[in-house]
């Protein structure tokens, strides 16, 4: 089988700087644990604040270009996997591209001449994370630069899509495209709920695209967010997930499958009317460094296994693999090689 090019993921590049804080802190900004959220006013002397008085890390992050580069990681095949998304003109932005070059992802980034590049502060307490995004240049995706030849080359190789719901926050145009292109190709398109805002404030954006999702993401968080929006009356994750996965579908081709992690609890999964449970990979608590990308993790492992067509119980396996990896580690990194079979 021929995997150049196979995964093809789009989203907000993000510079993480994530760095081990205080409950004050966290009190200070109005932060709450194991969320997401976009950076407001009152939240931008946080940045500095924290790499002049906190032990801070750079690393490459944005919730899909993680999950591509752990794919990348997973698969070990060169050019497996490629990824677009808007950068800004400055050393951030190189080191985004030098990461992503080292990492093996063949990526195509929109560079933005007038905002600097996307940053993400990742505040870990006690392993668990909360994340403040200022997307800057990652706002700035220019739906033209998807359709340049060189750009949509990529589409029609991938057979397998990948985007964050966060992405949907950006430019809803281009997901549309690539969804209709995957439903009229017979590929697979998979999407991440991604946050709580996600689903409550991009709901309509949300909606019109789920129809064309052969896989659906998210953590129970997330699920229950989506439950409460569309008036379920359920907090009850495996419900949940059935229902996410018999929503209506654009096309036929493929079912639609409902993946839902719920940190320590087993992963879901909804398909055929039924539910799935997987049991993670227990860790002892001393040996947890930081959730950051455990979930765009899981789903970069997930996915390696998923392009390599491997039963869905496989694609689990990894994806749980990967994460429990990361945990082990600050931010959304790896080992040179994976151990995993």
């Amino acid at each position: 089988m021929a995997y150049e090019g196979i995964l093809l993921g789009m989203g907000n590049p993000l510079l993480d700087i994530s760095a081990v804080v205080d409950d004050e802190f966290l009190q200070k900004y109005d932060l709450q644990l194991n969320n997401a959220i976009l950076a407001e006013d009152k939240h931008l002397s946080m940045y500095d604040e924290l790499s002049s008085k906190y032990n801070v890390e750079y690393i490459a992050g944005g919730a899909t270009q993680n999950s591509i580069r752990v794919a990348q990681w997973m698969l070990q095949i060169p050019g497996a996997t490629s990824y677009m998304g808007s950068i800004g003109k400055d050393k951030y932005g190189e080191e985004m591209k030098k990461n992503s070059k080292l990492a093996g992802v063949n990526v195509h980034y929109y560079e933005d001449e007038s905002a600097p590049t996307g940053t993400c502060a990742v505040c870990v307490v006690g392993g668990e994370r909360s994340l403040i995004a200022n997307l800057s240049a990652a706002n700035c995706y220019k739906f033209e630069h998807l359709k340049r030849p060189e750009n949509w080359a990529l589409v029609e190789k991938a057979k397998y899509f990948y985007i964050a719901g966060f992405f949907l926050t950006v430019s809803p145009d281009s997901i549309q495209l690539v969804a209709e292109h995957a439903a009229a190709t017979n590929k697979v398109f998979s999407m991440n709920l991604s946050a709580p805002f996600i689903c409550e404030f991009f709901k309509d954006a949300q909606e019109k695209v789920l129809p064309y999702m052969d896989f659906v993401f998210g953590n129970e968080t997330e699920a229950r967010t989506f439950s409460k929006v569309h008036g379920w009356e359920t907090d009850d994750v495996e419900q949940i997930a059935l229902k996410i996965s018999q929503w209506p579908k654009a096309s036929g081709t493929h079912k639609r499958i409902t993946v839902i992690t719920q940190g320590a609890d087993p992963v879901v999964v909804a398909e055929d009317g039924k539910v799935k449970k997987f049991p993670v990979i227990r860790l002892p608590k001393e040996k947890l460094v930081d959730t950051n990308g455990a979930g765009d993790a899981f789903v970069g492992g997930f996915l390696s296994q998923l392009v390599q067509e491997k039963p869905v119980e496989d694609c689990v396996k990894a994806g749980n693999y990967a994460a429990n990896v990361v945990i082990q580690r600050s931010g959304c990194t790896y080992p040179e090689k994976p151990d995993f079979n």
